[in-house]
């Protein structure tokens, strides 16, 4: 019974996890007045492009299927190999941006690829602790995961960091990437 519990809330989380990533209603928190410069721009869609990395590899969350807990301790598995393989691309392509046409933009970008490699740890963490689990008591797997996914919460705005650097902050409103960004519903709202 409670590895089916935690079966099902690992699930939940995973699958809401594959759905969405921020809560965006198409509304943004960037500065309208003004329109930023074509470098800050173009740089923006390199930053943009190597965020989003992270949501162009497929990543199949696992069915619920606690009848069979060997198979869904390889499922999660390989969910988890496939979120930190994700996050470790998009961190790697942050760090390779190049320099910020404007002061401050690197740093901003390096802790945004920070987080991105902290996140890529996690997954990979939780990977292990799943793939050593007890597949007939996959509790501790399965909590490892769901933990795992909890640290999402990180991500809900992955441009956070460039609070700091309002021309970056107003050139994510035309920068191209930046709006596919959006509209993959990963970007903030507030």
């Amino acid at each position: 019974m409670r590895l089916r519990l935690v079966a099902t809330a690992v699930i939940t989380a995973a699958a809401l996890a594959g759905c969405t990533i921020g809560g965006n209603s198409g509304t943004s928190s960037t500065p309208t007045s003004g329109a930023a410069s074509p470098q800050a721009v173009a740089y923006m869609d390199k930053v943009c492009g190597a965020a989003s990395e992270f949501a162009k590899i497929e990543k199949t969350a696992p069915k619920l299927d606690a009848s069979d807990p060997a198979k869904l301790k390889a499922e999660m598995a390989t969910y988890m190999g496939q979120l930190a393989d994700a996050f470790s691309k998009s961190a790697e392509g942050l760090k390779n941006v190049g320099p910020s046409p404007v002061a401050g933009g690197e740093e901003a970008v390096n802790k945004m690829a920070e987080t991105f490699t902290s996140l890529s740890t996690v997954f990979a963490e939780a990977k292990a602790k799943v793939e050593q689990a007890d597949p007939n008591n996959a509790t501790g797997g399965l909590q490892a995961a769901g933990e795992a996914i909890a640290k999402l919460s990180e991500l809900a705005d992955p441009l956070r960091d460039l609070k700091g650097v309002p021309e970056l902050q107003k050139a994510t409103q035309t920068a191209k990437n930046c709006q596919d960004m959006q509209r993959l519903n990963i970007t903030p709202t507030s």
